[in-house]
């Protein structure tokens, strides 16, 4: 804004020279005159329709400004969010993977002591020996990834995560959305959505990029003020120089007459540019009510896998417990235990899974209408443990 103001105050312009002139006639000796000269000059616009519509401009990049800035910082919340569900994902993960091989080891154990005894042939072996090998390569993959999520949510905190808090089981009815339905959250983000807002501006800038082309029709008006004090002038006709003080105040016009179609060209540019941001414009709104209905259906269908998979976890906890309980009377082996566990395992990670994911859409639904703040962190952060 200060950029678009400054044309419409004043201008203060001094101006200095000194030198040195020789003069040679044929009437008498060289002469030497030193010339110094000062100008000070005050120009302060009073019609300038180009400046004043330069400085509505610069009030609306403010405005678009304060809108990126937001958007970056929402980005940066959402980036972070989901660098840390990314650790805890592959935490998961690589607890899944490590029962598996607990129990494809075990189960290798038992194949080759059956080998050995003869009750088993050497396939059963081998497909043992190749689960578990399997498995150790899973494994070698889920650590790698893990330690990458790592470095990639330190390059955001400037720590490293040692430990984070996770989201253990929580009433699905703490994830309810803000507003009932996807018409109120659409009707929000056409009010407040700050992609909207920003191309809105771009827009709006682009309305007056025209008015300012068209003011180059339009003639311009100045007060213009001047102190000037000169020594040694007109030495070149006189011989002599002498010494002038001026003082001058009045109003300054100019008319644009004819300017070889330049100024009709840049209109023509201006108004092409317009239309081209105007359907810039429309992409824009297009493309937040898609983001919108999106993140809006992974919200709601991921609280409705959150419920479904609530259940599973709980299901495949009684199988495990029941299992253990067939251990301990001899109808169930150790190995169908750790099967049972590992099944367990895979319906925990997929729980946790789903419930990052509904968070993350939460994040990204309020940042699609315009309205993730530091807030919303604070209300995750309070389900984690």
């Amino acid at each position: 804004m200060p950029q678009g103001r400054a044309g419409l105050l004043p201008t203060l312009t001094l101006t200095g020279v000194r030198n040195r002139q020789l003069i040679n006639t044929n009437r008498g000796p060289e002469v030497t005159i030193d010339r110094t000269g000062l100008t000070i000059t005050a120009i302060q616009p009073l019609f300038r329709m180009e400046n004043f519509v330069a400085y509505e401009q610069s009030k609306i990049q403010v405005i678009q400004a304060d809108s990126q800035f937001i958007i970056a910082a929402q980005d940066l919340i959402l980036r972070v969010a989901q660098a840390y569900f990314d650790v805890l994902i592959t935490q998961f993960d690589l607890s899944v993977v490590e029962d598996q091989k607990k129990s494809f080891e075990h189960q290798l154990k038992q194949a080759k002591a059956s080998f050995e005894a003869g009750i088993s042939t050497i396939v059963d072996t081998y497909e043992a020996q190749a689960r578990f090998d399997l498995t150790v390569s899973q494994e070698i993959i889920a650590k790698n990834r893990l330690e990458i999520n790592k470095r990639k949510l330190e390059k955001f905190t400037g720590r490293f995560p040692d430990s984070l808090a996770r989201l253990h089981e929580r009433d699905p009815d703490l994830f309810t959305l803000k507003y009932a339905n996807m018409d109120n959250w659409l009707t929000i983000a056409e009010q407040n959505s700050l992609t909207i807002r920003v191309q809105q501006s771009v827009y709006e800038i682009a309305k007056k990029e025209v008015e300012r082309a068209k003011a180059g029709h339009y003639p311009t008006l100045d007060l213009v003020a001047l102190y000037s004090d000169q020594k040694g002038v007109g030495g070149a006709i006189t011989g002599e120089g002498i010494d002038l003080t001026s003082k001058e105040i009045g109003l300054r016009l100019n008319v644009p007459i004819f300017s070889g179609f330049a100024v009709q060209s840049r209109v023509r540019e201006a108004l092409a540019n317009q239309d081209r941001v105007l359907q810039d414009m429309k992409n824009t709104r297009r493309d937040t009510a898609l983001q919108v209905s999106e993140q809006y259906l992974n919200a709601t269908n991921g609280l409705a896998l959150v419920k479904a998979l609530i259940q599973a976890v709980r299901s495949t906890q009684s199988q495990y417990e029941s299992t253990k309980v067939g251990q301990e009377v001899g109808i169930r082996n150790e190995v169908d235990v750790l099967n049972a566990r590992g099944l367990y395992s895979v319906a925990q990670r997929d729980l946790a899974r789903a419930y990052y994911n509904l968070l993350i859409s939460r994040l990204r639904l309020e940042a699609a209408v315009g309205e993730l703040d530091e807030e919303d962190l604070v209300q995750i952060n309070e389900v984690l443990q």
